[in-house]
């Protein structure tokens, strides 16, 4: 009901027009809203590859050994995850990506989107910022970006030398459902979230006008950090824009063909890093082992005094045993 109610009274505020005190904003207009995208403000950092531009940057020696954190979602974006920044003063190369049609990176037609077109975009950006064949790369990915790392590493069982899974969602459609029922929350993948997120009222009939939806998913996701959550997160984690299309997208892909990002993970020989929060209690030890047994060579690390958005809350308990991995497959 408190999210009928929040949805009710954005749908009342964000009428046809924004009203200043001496102009009227279009809420259609970008920036009005939301933020601008990368290809709407030109003065954001970013790269183009593979039929798109993304809001991405680096820190550290370009020649160092590449670290590319993979934010969650989908849609999400990486200003949560900034702290793995960090790792650039231990010799690492890390580079930052907003997905495609997530956070400040261009947006796209909801039909446009596949599991494979990630995939793409992640070999696009390894390639963009490799400055050698032999400069060693890594994963680290959160929640949907730890999925991602996964999908990565089951069709390329030898195309990155490591992998740190945050708490990924889950590595196949029944894993995700598992967690989702375990978190008594709405899904990112269900459909209740992506009824709440459609409904033809909505201020707009049209599913592509990414500045509304974007906004309305913005200030309907506070329920995440609500107090007592079973996740453990502590309160809300910034963030620039979310993408709501990008979203729906996936949740279309995740019901309609569900996935599987497990079959060829027993043939990736490096050893992974798994971390999951001390108070999520939807993800936990048994659940990162069920996650973990599909490796051949894996760790599993508790992270004490978090929940979910463990790099963005307690990065101070997240960055010794990430350095550790990362230093011994250096």
């Amino acid at each position: 009901m408190k999210l009928n109610l929040l949805w009710m009274a954005t749908a009342i505020i964000a009428s046809s027009f924004l009203i200043g005190c001496e102009k009227e904003y279009k809420i259609s207009e970008p920036g009005n809203l939301v933020p601008k995208t990368v290809d709407q403000d030109l003065s954001l950092p970013a790269i183009s590859i593979n039929g798109t531009r993304l809001h991405s940057e680096t820190f550290g020696d370009p020649a160092n050994p590449m670290l590319v954190f993979l934010h969650g979602g989908p849609g999400g974006d990486y200003r949560n995850g900034l702290n793995v920044k960090q790792l650039a003063n231990d010799g690492y190369y890390v580079v930052f990506y907003d997905q495609r049609g997530s956070g400040l990176s261009k947006r796209h037609d909801k039909n446009s989107y596949s599991i494979q077109l990630v995939l793409d975009d992640l070999t696009a950006v390894i390639k963009h910022y490799r400055t050698s064949a032999n400069q060693k790369v890594f994963l680290f990915g959160h929640s949907w970006g730890a999925m991602v790392a996964a999908a990565y590493i089951n069709s390329y069982p030898t195309g990155v030398n490591g992998a740190i899974f945050a708490e990924a969602g889950g590595f196949s459609k029944k894993l995700l459902d598992e967690y989702s029922e375990a978190s008594r929350k709405l899904s990112l993948f269900s459909e209740p979230t992506n009824d709440v997120l459609y409904p033809d009222q909505f201020l707009t009939g049209n599913e592509n006008d990414h500045e509304i939806l974007d906004y309305k998913f913005a200030v309907s996701t506070s329920f995440s950090y609500a107090q007592g959550n079973d996740e453990g997160i502590e309160g809300p984690s910034p963030f620039w824009r979310v993408g709501a299309v990008a979203l729906n997208s996936f949740g279309k892909i995740s019901e309609d063909d569900g996935f599987d990002f497990t079959p060829k993970l027993n043939k990736y020989v490096p050893k992974v890093l798994f971390l999951y929060g001390e108070l999520n209690k939807s993800y936990g030890l048994t659940f990162a082992q069920k996650e973990a047994k599909y490796f051949t060579n894996s760790e599993i690390v508790k992270v004490a005094n978090t929940g979910h958005e463990m790099i963005h809350f307690k990065w101070i308990n997240v960055y010794p045993p990430v350095l550790t991995y990362l230093n011994s497959l250096k």
